[in-house]
């Protein structure tokens, strides 16, 4: 039987990127005592009181049909979210989809096509490839490097550019390495794209866990409108990530363009989940304040529990729910460590192979487990390090 072309460019950005993750689990579901580093879902639970203002909305009977724009409810909240940041928005600017990834998949399909390109750094989160390459684009990218701290840098972003390109996908605070992008690196990435006249997709699904200093954004600059779309969600900065609410805020002209495609897509969210996330959105919440000190806390258990260890050097995130560990003085690639330590130690982290080619030599570790936890994969860790040192070395 026939296939579309899209089958074939999407067949190898699936589940296989996430092989290590899967296999963990099912070691767990085996009965083995295995310490889940993988996945950035919150270990705190969703706030009560967004829980019983979903059910609130499902007893009124907010469940029917919706607009396709997004609920007024939850859109006037954002619309008030993002005046705060830029007096010109609007409710025109709004688009609501379900979750970050839905609203990352219209952009692009709204902004690229066939032989178009898309950059971003590498490292980069790990769906990326394929909201891109879904789309017939292709990405084009920008190296993030260990000695910038990850921040990308104007000169690499200005080198990397070809005449396809059409799109930059910038994402700040960064996952997988918890970098924050300054002012000053924001207007100097900007300037560079408005000479280029390069539409900017901002992902800011990290934006509430920053652990110091302000957040910058694209979005916030005037002379930056007319080319920057900002996406989010409420699954990180709220702990819920299963309610699958997110957005897409952007100049006036590109969400009507984008309505029909959204509309084409599934016409609106659910009710109930928009209540809720209007709720989140104007409510004092203390669930990112939480997450960030607990975030902040285990990323310095990391850094202390292996910063003397043989071959491994933890490098401390800005932002997010996630670190990385520099392993390649232990002789292996991130991949490599990462099914060594979980066949043999049964730790799960995923290898940064798995977000880009710059990360290869990394494994990420993911923040939301408890601090004996951190501790105790800290442990296992360093037992696999010391194995791996040569007899000579463990004399030294």
């Amino acid at each position: 039987m026939r296939y579309s072309s899209i089958t074939d460019r999407l067949a190898d950005l699936g589940s296989e990127k996430w092989a290590l993750h899967i296999r963990a689990r099912q070691m767990q579901a085996s009965g083995t005592d295995v310490i889940q580093l993988t996945i950035g879902e919150p270990d705190m639970p969703t706030d009560p009181l967004l829980i019983a203002e979903a059910q609130r909305a499902m007893n009124a009977g907010r469940y029917r049909y919706s607009n396709g724009r997004g609920e007024p409810s939850v859109v006037n909240a954002l619309t008030a979210r993002y005046t705060r940041r830029r007096a010109d928005v609007t409710a025109e600017n709004v688009l609501c989809f379900p979750g970050t990834q839905t609203a990352l998949f219209a952009v692009m399909l709204g902004l690229v096509e066939a032989g178009d390109g898309v950059l971003v750094g590498d490292p980069l989160y790990a769906t990326y490839d394929g909201v891109i390459q879904s789309t017939g684009a292709h990405r084009v990218t920008v190296p993030l490097k260990p000695e910038h701290g990850f921040h990308m840098q104007a000169a690499d972003l200005e080198k990397a550019i070809t005449p396809k390109c059409r799109v930059l996908l910038l994402n700040t605070p960064h996952n997988p390495t918890g970098a924050v992008l300054t002012a000053d690196e924001i207007k100097a990435i900007g300037d560079i794209c408005r000479k280029h006249d390069l539409w900017i997709v901002c992902d800011e699904v990290y934006e509430e866990l920053i652990f110091n200093g302000p957040f910058a954004s694209p979005f916030d600059d005037p002379e930056l409108a007319e080319r920057t779309v900002v996406v989010s969600s409420i699954s990180k900065s709220h702990a819920a990530p299963g309610f699958r609410s997110g957005w897409a805020v952007g100049p006036v002209e590109f969400a009507s363009r984008l309505l029909p495609v959204s509309e084409t897509m599934l016409f609106g969210v659910q009710p109930f989940i928009a209540d809720m996330t209007a709720y989140a959105l104007t409510h004092d919440i203390g669930t990112s304040a939480a997450m960030r000190t607990s975030y902040k806390t285990r990323a310095d258990l990391i850094v202390e529990g292996l910063s003397n260890v043989p071959g491994i050097v933890p490098l401390p995130p800005e932002a997010g729910m996630f670190t990385l560990i520099d392993v390649a003085g232990t002789g292996l690639t991130g991949e490599a460590f990462a099914w060594m330590l979980l066949e043999q130690e049964h730790v799960a982290v995923m290898p940064g192979s798995s977000f880009g080619v710059e990360a290869a030599s990394f494994v990420r570790v993911s923040l939301t487990v408890p601090d004996t936890v951190i501790q105790e994969a800290c442990a296992r860790i360093t037992k696999l390090a010391i194995r791996l040192l040569t007899p000579k070395e463990r004399r030294a």
